[in-house]
């Protein structure tokens, strides 16, 4: 059944009945939060030991270092190695920095922009028009950094199994065109994981500019909902193969693993890419905190006590996300209003309601009590043309809080549909 197969009656009384299980809704006078992914305080906790790491007295490296002075812009070897055996990428081609890796996503675009790069005939910021390829839905705190230097965002779709190649084959003969973001895996939000056809695809392009970069931010790389952990792509070894070594910058980052904005990022590239970032992050700082560097290494202690925390992440993440689909699926599902995603790893559901009633949607879970990521979110400037989509964030809150939200944002997406049918 759906919504278009109910005659005149019954969908009268549907509507008369939503509007009832609405105005009951906001008399609850909820205040419920559904808006960013992150972690719950029952996941903080896991990484509580971290706050008497490293060892009383224990301060040098395994090469004798003092982690306590200036210095060591690469930050130190064990946690790089350990690190590169998870994402399989070797330690020399893997910095590892301060706590989050959006700031250094942030610091690429604006070397880039400043003073080119590495293979670039002129400063990005010098070029009439720079154009950048925005996978959608994606994530828009990296539409937010484009955005701010000026760049013309392009869209293409997320596909099943990555973005759209067809249109990014088009796109990229544009020497305007410098780079695209994406999310490897589980990403942000729909929980796509991108194939190894469409990232050799992507390795292997010919593009019309040699300074053509691609973001791979494999934020979500261990961010598994299930006890599998898919295999992690070897990105760079695709692009040296494919003869340009160069156009990936790999992000990764402790962030939703231990504590946020208080772990360590990593940045993984060619050789020559590093080199050429050095040579600016050398000059804007002087070295990473490498103490919190040792106080990972030995909070993990491999790349297996990494896995083994993102299993006791995944237990309590788990029943969120299917509590979520759970009522998605009770109450939405026969009236085929919507469509959502069912990841199987990383933070985020991607709900998609009917065209040109999810700012509605929005707006009528917030008179309500719950706050939803604003429609359109996850397009650049925030610009959804659909109307359509809408970024579900269930891992904050505790279960009963999801589950109360997530009934109240069922309801809020039926009748915003009845009243786009005139109901």
């Amino acid at each position: 059944m759906s919504l278009l197969s109910l005659d005149a009656d019954q969908l009268k009384e549907l509507a008369e009945r939503t509007r009832k299980d609405y105005e009951a809704l906001k008399a609850k006078g909820l205040q419920l939060n559904l808006t960013r992914g992150k972690p719950s305080k029952a996941q903080s906790d896991l990484a509580n030991d971290l706050l008497s790491l490293p060892g009383e007295g224990n301060y040098t490296d395994a090469a004798g270092n003092d982690l306590r002075n200036y210095g060591n812009l690469d930050g130190i070897r064990e946690i790089r190695e350990l690190w590169g055996k998870l994402l399989g990428i070797p330690a020399e081609n893997l910095l590892a920095a301060d706590g989050s890796s959006l700031n250094i996503m942030f610091d690429l675009i604006s070397f880039a922009h400043t003073w080119g790069t590495n293979d670039s005939e002129r400063p990005w910021g010098q070029e009439e028009t720079v154009k950048w390829i925005c996978p959608v839905p994606g994530y828009d705190r990296h539409f937010a950094i484009t955005e701010k230097f000026g760049y013309e965002l392009i869209t293409v779709p997320m596909l099943e199994d990555g973005p759209d190649m067809g249109a990014i084959r088009e796109l990229v003969q544009d020497p305007q065109v410098k780079g695209m973001w994406t999310v490897p895996m589980f990403s942000n939000p729909t929980g796509v994981t991108i194939s190894e056809e469409i990232a050799r695809e992507l390795a292997s392009l010919e593009t019309a500019t040699p300074d053509f970069r691609v973001v791979w931010d494999n934020a979500y790389a261990v961010h598994t909902l299930t006890e599998d952990f898919p295999q992690i792509l070897p990105i760079l070894d695709y692009a040296r193969e494919a003869g340009n070594p160069n156009r990936f910058w790999v992000m990764s980052s402790t962030s939703k693993i231990t504590f946020a904005g208080a772990g360590v990022a990593f940045f993984a590239s060619s050789l020559e890419n590093l080199e050429w970032y050095r040579s600016f992050a050398g000059i804007r700082g002087i070295g990473p905190n490498k103490i919190n560097q040792l106080a990972h290494y030995e909070f993990f202690g491999s790349a297996e006590g990494v896995r083994s925390v993102m299993r006791r992440h995944a237990a309590l993440l788990a029943p969120k996300f299917d509590a979520v689909l759970r009522i998605l699926s009770e109450r939405l599902g026969e009236y085929e209003v919507a469509r959502w995603t069912e990841p199987k790893g990383g933070y985020f559901i991607s709900l998609d309601v009917i065209d040109g009633t999810a700012t509605r949607v929005w707006e009528l879970a917030k008179d309500a009590g719950i706050v939803l990521t604003k429609a359109g979110s996850a397009y650049p400037h925030g610009e959804d043309p659909n109307d359509r989509n809408i970024r579900l964030a269930p891992s904050l809150p505790p279960q009963a809080e999801i589950e109360t939200a997530m009934d109240g944002v069922a309801t809020c997406v039926l009748l915003a549909a009845l009243e786009k049918l005139g109901a």
